[in-house]
């Protein structure tokens, strides 16, 4: 086997690396904000990493590049189902929008993979301000002063 120190894929590589990095503040820090359990580093970590499952994919089998990235998004699922805890008590489900938030991480990332960049920028602004928007569910505890 010939082993090439460049192979032509080292700018988008480097190119996605740092947009995983804004990327993944994006998202990260309002998790963060929050108190959520995955934040800066963890968004950053699964962008980048289903960006670069993407190019492996793409460069090994330029024909069929689905089939890796389909294994990005059943594994992220399994990451963000162990976040999603459930309080026997008092029966409450908490971390659904930081799972969420996760799996959608993959989905940047996986853009990124495929040089998708100003869509990439545009989904991680869109998950930066979604868990920021009001729900019924505060302004009903609003409304009744609780």
């Amino acid at each position: 086997m010939e082993y090439q120190l460049l192979t032509g894929h080292e700018l988008d590589v480097l190119i996605g690396l740092g947009l995983s990095l804004v990327c993944g503040f994006l998202i990260g820090y309002e998790r963060e904000l929050r108190g959520k359990p995955a934040g800066i580093s963890t968004n950053s970590f699964v962008i980048a990493g289903a960006m670069l499952f993407t190019t492996l994919s793409i460069a090994a089998d330029p024909n069929s590049p689905a089939r890796i990235a389909a294994q990005v998004v059943s594994g992220i699922g399994f990451l963000g189902a162990g976040m999603i805890l459930k309080e026997e008590i008092a029966g409450k489900v908490t971390n659904l929008t930081t799972a969420a938030s996760i799996w959608f991480s993959a989905a940047v990332g996986m853009a990124l993979g495929f040089g998708w960049y100003l869509i990439a920028i545009a989904a991680a602004v869109f998950g930066a301000i979604v868990p920021r928007l009001p729900t019924a569910r505060r302004q009903k505890r609003d409304n009744n002063g609780t």
